[in-house]
C-alpha cells in the first residue's frame, strides 16, 4: 500500500449540525416552496451527488425551484462550514498526522466546489493531504475521480476509506480496496476492511 484516500463526510468529520440550521435558512426564504429538514435527512443523503441530493430531500418540489434551492444550499454550506467547522471524529488530527508520515494521503468526496476547501479553511488539516477532488470540478463519478487522482498522482497501490455502498462501489471501480468506516453514516454489503473509529486505522496499517 502506497496511500489512503479519504471519503469525507462520515469518515473524518460530521459536518451536519453546523450545515442543517444555514439549509434552512436557504429553504424558509422559499415560502413553503420545499420543508425544512433535519440533521437525520442530512445524515441520510452524506455520499450522494448533489443533484440526488435534491430529488431525495426535495422531491415534491418543481425542478427548476430545486435546483436554486441546492445550488444556493451548497453555496451557504460553504460559508458556514468555513466559518465555524464541522464535528471531527475524535483524534482526526492525531491519526492523520500519523498515517501522513508513512503513506500519501488523500481526499475524493461528493462534493460542490468549495467544500473541501472550507474543510481546510476551519481545520487547517490541509498539510497533512497531497491532494483532492470532487465532481464539482470535474463532473465526474466517484469512481472515476479516485482514478483520476490515482493517475494524477501515479499511484500504485492505494486503500479509499469511506462509510457508504457509494464509496464501497466507487472503490469497486477504480479497481481498489475498500475500507469501511462503520462508524460513520451508511450501511454497506461488504468490505475488504472495516474499522469502528477513525483511530482504527492506525492498528490495521
Amino acid at each position: 500500500m502506497d496511500s489512503i484516500i479519504f471519503d469525507l463526510d462520515g469518515t473524518i468529520w460530521d459536518p451536519t449540525e453546523t450545515v442543517v440550521g444555514g439549509w434552512n435558512q436557504v429553504i424558509n426564504s422559499y415560502n413553503g416552496a420545499a420543508n425544512e429538514i433535519t440533521i437525520q435527512d442530512l445524515q441520510g443523503i452524506m455520499g450522494l451527488p448533489v443533484p440526488e441530493v435534491g430529488r431525495k430531500l426535495f422531491p415534491d418540489t418543481g425542478e427548476a425551484i430545486r435546483e436554486r434551492i441546492m445550488s444556493e444550499c451548497c453555496e451557504m454550506e460553504c460559508h458556514v462550514l468555513g466559518q465555524q467547522g464541522g464535528r471531527l471524529y475524535p483524534q482526526a488530527e492525531e491519526v492523520l498526522q500519523a498515517l501522513a508520515a508513512k503513506y500519501k494521503l488523500f481526499i475524493v468526496s461528493n462534493c460542490q466546489s468549495g467544500y473541501i476547501e472550507a474543510f481546510y479553511e476551519y481545520h487547517q488539516l490541509q498539510k497533512y493531504f497531497t491532494d483532492y477532488e470532487h465532481p464539482g470540478s470535474t463532473g465526474l463519478s466517484k469512481g472515476e475521480n479516485i482514478r483520476l487522482v490515482m493517475d494524477r498522482n501515479h499511484l500504485t497501490a492505494p486503500v479509499y476509506v469511506g462509510d457508504t455502498e457509494g464509496d464501497r462501489k466507487a472503490s469497486e471501480f477504480a479497481g481498489i480496496p475498500f475500507v469501511y468506516a462503520g462508524y460513520g453514516f451508511g450501511e454497506v454489503s461488504r468490505y475488504d476492511y472495516v474499522i469502528d473509529r477513525l483511530a482504527g486505522l492506525l492498528d490495521l496499517f
